[in-house]
């Protein structure tokens, strides 16, 4: 694997940077040419304020938020985006007055479940669905018929890159689009224009990271 890494600056925000990684990578739902690493937006406090501050501009003056559910390993994004949302006065239907962080939890099916006593956050909410990328929106798709079994209100969609302008018919707020990286490609396994060119895999990838193929 090619270990260029391709820096693209948020034209929102000037401290927010995506690295891009170009290859051929195994996703769970799709090959793609680049891995998208938001190790450091995810983890270092610094670029995670910077995108959680870039990203409650887009939905503060639009979007009702009780619960922020987190995807991909973003909650300390979502932590300050719940901070800078209620900074900003974001309408709230809970009766505490503030705004539920939570992750779901994933069965050996791939399932999203949420416990007993994790439900009272979701139920009845409006709830902010929040992750770091979205490729083909088969993790938004799933993660929304979850929350809607629950009895949630999707009242939105955030995330720090996306390829799709909505899912379910809910517009995508993203920081990074494929305007700021034109030649992303995503790929269905079974048709994969990588594969048919002979490009060996150089890993297998998903929201939490890659790891290389030996």
């Amino acid at each position: 694997m090619e270990k260029r890494i391709v820096k693209i600056q948020s034209k929102m925000h000037q401290n927010v940077v995506l690295k891009a990684i170009p290859g051929h990578f195994v996703t769970p739902n799709s090959h793609v040419n680049y891995f998208l690493d938001m190790a450091t937006l995810k983890s270092r406090l610094s670029e995670a304020s910077a995108a959680a501050r870039a990203l409650s501009e887009q939905i503060a003056a639009t979007t009702v938020v009780d619960t922020i559910v987190c995807i991909d390993g973003c909650e300390v994004i979502g932590a300050f985006l719940a901070e800078n949302l209620t900074r900003a006065g974001i309408y709230s239907m809970n009766s505490h007055n503030t705004i539920y962080i939570v992750t779901p939890e994933y069965v050996n099916s791939g399932q999203l479940v949420f416990r007993e006593n994790m439900i009272p956050m979701i139920k009845g909410k409006n709830v902010l669905i929040l992750l770091t990328s979205a490729t083909t929106g088969q993790t938004i798709v799933k993660t929304g018929q979850a929350l809607k079994y629950y009895g949630a209100k999707i009242s939105g969609i955030s995330a720090v890159f996306s390829a799709a302008n909505s899912v379910m018919g809910i517009p995508i707020k993203a920081l990074f689009t494929i305007t700021d990286i034109p030649d992303y490609k995503a790929y269905d396994p079974e048709g994969c224009s990588l594969c048919k060119e002979g490009k060996p895999i150089d890993a297998f990838a998903n929201g939490f990271g890659y790891s290389k193929i030996n």
